[in-house]
């Protein structure tokens, strides 16, 4: 006999867990009034026991409650269950319940796949800052964006989950610098986090282009134990992204950079500004002047950390202490100590590169060969030997791909290994069509836009494509499609998707390909059994009632599975030895044959109805014998 579920509210049954973390366990339920599923978050039970942390709690599920975005998990309702513990004694514990979303976080893709590209990464990036915009615009601050807080549904939507626990954390005093958030999110964490200040929006920024680097290389900005991360959150400048993934692009570099400055004054001042860049540099157009400046001045804007003090946030952070951290300034003579070394240094590399830059030995000039009038490839695989390409694209009426000028000229000498830019014509007046499949129909028009194609020139379909996988109101195809040249004054048709799945055809198929033809369908299975005569109908899909019918994306789709019928013990008439006793051969076969025959009655047809009939029987499982009165009535 299966247990009685636990209902929390009087309507959400709690199902199996899906999730656990250091502060609260994720189940799947279901809201019994309403018909859907639902995630329900339950506090752990140490933390409910805190009086001020169940108020702040309480306060924070609410405003989390009114952040409604289409980037943000839904918080549907919150509330508190009594819960008894085994020595007794009751405690309160607070819950969340929250959207079921059908995907995976960004760990789970990070842990399978390393890295994703740099166009899938711009594009969930970009779904990241649009609800911190939003969030940030409520009032609301995350304070802890990393990727296990970040989800991707199997339609390719993202979604950004934990509001509200984050911030009532920090509210009860037990700063962003305990071990607790430190252990778990010290790869994701600000400067100002790590030395125990307070935080504004822009925290979440600088979180954000930590995972914008990992997405784009495989790994975090700064990697080691937490007490070593905290010193580089603080004092150590990132290298560029393209330094662990070379295709990652110069502007991308710049982008991710620039959000991971130091001080708060030098990063992205608002998420819409953050997006703006990352938009330009997936597109291919020119980003803001501030993210182009951090390339030029990352590598001396190192901030001096005087030791004692770094040491002591850092023991702060892994030790679970709620301390403040030292506030004094450096010494005197630290800090002139620090600066004369800085001085020196400074000296030294310039003296090495003025020595090296006049040396005998400098790079050896080569003459620049004419690549005018060639296509790309052949141009850049004539100067490769000794030069590195620069490829930059403007319209122009040479045709498509052909370079038409270059840095520089042939014939000119420079000096091996140096740059050669090339400018390549993209053809008469046209545009290259961005990747804006995956994308909401908004961020589709905004990369539009961006790559130059005019407004008037954007089309929306009016018809919807099934089958896609990619949840309703995404663009699941454009006309053309990404890459392709666009002339600017010709139309480009973006198809939504409809969020539909059609339910395919299953009939023979084992209940376990079935399945698996129903998941690459994005619909999911209810197996059922059907009783069948037909041998070469058991364990094979006889009845599906919504095969070929148009259902959303995920549902769970009704399939009927062959069952053989149930054997029934027939009672059996023995003939005792006495042959004089025995009845008449005549009569006997005549009494048992009757319930056989009435038990025998053939059950519907699976194909017209997922229906079964059974025999009669007595509670031993024997068949029934009709009675005198009954065969006499016969």
């Amino acid at each position: 006999m299966s247990a009685t579920p636990r209902i929390l509210g009087g309507r959400y049954e709690v199902g199996e867990l899906v999730g656990r973390g250091g502060m609260a366990d994720v189940h799947a339920g279901h809201d019994t009034r309403l018909g859907r599923p639902v995630a329900i978050k339950i506090l752990r039970s140490d933390l409910a026991r805190d009086p001020s942390f169940l108020q702040r709690f309480r306060r924070e599920a609410q405003a989390s409650a009114g952040l409604n975005h289409a980037n943000i998990v839904a918080v549907y309702d919150s509330g508190e269950d009594t819960f008894v513990e085994a020595a007794g004694g009751t405690v309160d514990i607070p819950y969340i319940v929250m959207e079921f979303v059908d995907g995976q976080t960004l760990r789970e893709i990070l842990n399978e796949e390393k890295k994703v590209s740099a166009d899938e990464a711009c594009r969930i990036m970009m779904g990241v800052l649009s609800a911190l915009e939003y969030s940030h615009s409520k009032g609301i601050v995350h304070r802890d964006i990393k990727p296990g807080n970040i989800m991707v549904t199997r339609g390719g939507s993202v979604k950004v989950m934990d509001f509200g626990i984050a911030r009532a954390l920090a509210d009860v005093g037990a700063t962003m610098t305990s071990a607790q958030a430190v252990v778990g999110t010290a790869r994701y964490l600000s400067p100002e986090q790590a030395q125990g200040q307070s935080v504004d929006a822009r925290t979440d920024l600088y979180s954000a282009g930590c995972v914008l680097f990992e997405l784009l290389t495989g790994r975090a900005p700064f990697v080691g134990e937490p007490v070593s991360l905290v010193y580089q959150h603080i004092g150590e400048q990132p290298q560029p992204p393209s330094l662990y993934e070379s295709s990652v692009s110069p502007a991308l570099d710049a982008v991710v950079l620039h959000s991971l400055a130091k001080g708060r004054d030098d990063r992205y001042q608002s998420a819409a500004d953050f997006r703006a860049d990352v938009l330009a540099a997936r597109s291919g157009q020119p980003i803001s002047a501030a993210a182009q400046a951090s390339t030029v001045t990352s590598a001396d804007h190192t901030e001096v950390v005087d030791y004692p003090t770094r040491r002591a946030a850092a023991t702060a952070a892994a030790a679970d202490s709620t301390a403040e951290l030292d506030s004094r300034e450096p010494s005197r003579s630290h800090a002139g100590w620090w600066a004369l070394a800085a001085v020196a240094a400074l000296a030294a590399i310039l003296g090495i590169g003025y020595l090296f830059m006049h040396s005998p030995s400098s790079p050896e000039k080569v003459t620049v060969a004419s690549v005018r009038g060639m296509t790309y490839e052949q141009a850049a695989k004539t100067l490769s030997p000794d030069f590195t390409v620069t490829k930059r694209e403007v319209a122009d009426n040479a045709a498509e791909n052909t370079v038409i000028d270059q840095d520089p000229a042939g014939g000119t000498e420079a000096s091996r290994r140096s740059d050669v830019t090339l400018t390549v014509s993209t053809g008469p007046d046209s545009v290259k069509v961005p990747n804006v499949v995956g994308d909401a129909v908004n961020e589709a028009k905004a990369a539009l836009l961006a790559a130059g194609v005019d407004e008037n020139h954007i089309k929306i379909s009016p018809t919807k494509k099934d089958d896609t996988g990619l949840d309703a109101g995404i663009i699941a195809e454009s006309n053309p499609k990404a890459g392709a040249s666009l002339g600017t004054s010709s139309d480009i048709t973006l198809y939504e998707s409809s969020g539909k799945a059609t339910v395919p055809d299953l009939a023979g198929k084992t209940a376990s390909e079935a399945a698996q033809a129903l998941y690459k369908a994005h619909l999911s299975i209810d197996s059922k059994d059907q009783v069948t005569d037909r041998p070469d109908e058991v364990g094979k899909v006889v009845y599906v009632p919504d095969a070929g019918k148009k259902v959303n994306n995920g549902s769970s789709v009704t399939v009927y599975i062959g069952k053989s019928p149930e054997k029934t013990a027939t009672a059996t008439v023995t003939q005792p030895p006495s042959s004089s006793a025995a009845p008449s051969s005549s009569s006997a076969p005549a009494t048992s044959q009757s319930p056989s025959s009435s038990t025998q009655s053939p059950s519907p047809s699976p194909s017209t109805s997922p229906s079964s009939t059974s025999p009669s029987s007595t509670s031993d499982g024997s068949a029934m014998t009709p009675s005198p009165s009954q065969s006499s009535s016969k």
